[in-house]
């Protein structure tokens, strides 16, 4: 009895839908044949405020880069005083301390190699006195041979032959002792004196090595030249060779290699902003342009500036991110810096460009990119039409143009339905200081 009343049941409700599809079918029928309504916008007339949204970094103007100092022999030094990042310093104040340790030895065995150099210096020097002395007194008793030879062969003629030939050879004999006691003099002096040039020099090699000892003593204190904000660089050897670990900033107790950037310190009185601008806005830009910028950490507040630098060529976006436009980097001036900017903080920039006055416009979305011509779609007679259209500027949200009348209705959407390529890029990000262009 159950399942015949629910056989019942299920067969009443098949019943009643398909009487249901059956009356509502021509309805849907009817719906599916009707076209979409395409939006269309109307040409305006009036005036067009140029504005450029962009997103940057702020930086700052002046700051210097603290190092590990480059010491003799290379190796690891250890850090044992370092400041904290987002910590003020003074100019002058010690901001890493390296451990000395190391470097006092150098100077010790320096040390100990001078005090060596002088001792050598002042023995070599004592006995080349002393040898001279001696030369000195050999080359008298020479001449006083040789004297008394001349005078033995003056009395020749009193002698015989034979005492004659041999006072003559006793005098030849004399003159030749005295010829090479002269050389050997000379050539010891100079040879005393060689010596003594050389110990000299290592004496001044060790004296350099000394002071450059001591001067890397000096350098394990590293001051900052200017007064601003710490900021601790990453240590770039904790990684582990790994490509994209996560790298910590350097502490107290780390190891670094000489020359190895530690810290830098942020001027903060002196503040500007980096950004790109797309190739499409560079028209608009120009030096000394105004602008207006908030900061993502003090929300509700605003800054003024003005177009510092823009780069005389652009750079192709970054590629894995998505972005291929070709970009120019910009730098902008911060009139008044606020105690509460802060380096690698985001900004949102607002620049602000020419007043076009009486123009003609139309939303980006309006024009249409076919092979290479801007074309929009004009209503008439109920059909639309496509016609080429001259743009004489753009916006980020109009595109002032030439060759429509005043009033044309314009089709937002390409009628045939057809995918093309519209003439607005990527949207842009949300401006945070309030309207877009006007």
């Amino acid at each position: 009895m159950r399942l015949l009343k629910r056989i019942f049941i299920l067969v009443l409700f098949i019943g009643i839908g398909g009487m249901g599809w059956y009356f509502a079918k021509p309805l849907f029928q009817d719906l599916a044949g009707r076209e979409r309504p395409i939006p269309t916008v109307l040409v305006r007339r009036g005036d067009v405020d140029v504005k450029i949204h962009t997103v940057g970094e702020l930086r700052a103007v002046k700051s210097a880069m603290l190092t590990a100092p480059s010491v003799w022999g290379g190796g690891s030094l250890q850090i044992l005083k370092l400041g904290k990042t987002g910590s003020f310093c003074k100019a002058g104040e010690v901001v890493i301390e390296i451990d000395p340790s190391e470097q006092e030895y150098h100077a010790e065995q320096e040390k100990s190699e001078l005090d060596q150099a002088e001792e050598q210096i002042t023995k070599a020097k004592a006995d080349a006195a002393v040898q001279a002395s001696q030369d000195q007194l050999d080359l008298l008793h020479t001449r006083f041979e040789v004297r008394r030879a001349e005078l033995e062969v003056s009395r020749n003629e009193l002698v015989s032959a034979i005492d004659a030939k041999k006072n003559d050879l006793n005098l030849e004999e004399a003159r030749r002792r005295l010829v090479q006691l002269e050389k050997d003099v000379y050539s010891r002096a100079a040879s005393s004196q060689a010596s003594i040039a050389v110990m000299e020099a290592a004496r001044d090699r060790a004296r350099l090595s000394l002071a450059e000892a001591k001067r890397n003593i000096e350098n394990m204190v590293v001051k900052a030249p200017l007064p601003g904000l710490v900021a601790v660089r990453d240590n770039m050897d904790a990684g582990g060779g790994f490509f994209g670990a996560t790298l910590p900033e350097y502490r107290e107790g780390d190891m670094v290699f000489p020359g190895r950037a530690i810290a830098q310190v942020l001027d903060l009185e002196q503040m500007e902003l980096q950004a790109r601008i797309d190739e499409i806005d560079r028209a608009n830009l120009n030096a000394g342009q105004p602008i207006t910028l908030q900061v993502e950490s003090l929300p509700g507040q605003s800054f003024e500036g003005k177009v510092k630098v823009i780069a005389g060529m652009a750079s192709r976006g970054e590629f894995f991110m998505g972005n291929v436009v070709r970009q120019f980097e910009t730098t902008f001036e911060i009139k008044k810096p606020d105690s509460r900017l802060r380096p690698g903080v985001t900004a949102r920039v607002v620049i602000i460009g020419d007043s076009l006055k009486s123009v003609l416009f139309l939303p980006r979305q309006a024009l249409f990119d076919q092979e290479g011509v801007q074309i929009a779609y004009i209503k008439n007679s109920g059909r639309f039409e496509p016609r080429e259209v001259q743009v004489k500027q753009r916006t980020e949200s109009q595109v002032v143009i030439d060759g429509l009348a005043e009033g044309t209705e314009v089709a937002m959407v390409r009628p045939e339905g057809k995918k093309e390529k519209s003439s607005q890029p990527a949207p842009a990000p949300t401006p945070a200081l309030g309207g877009a262009a006007q």
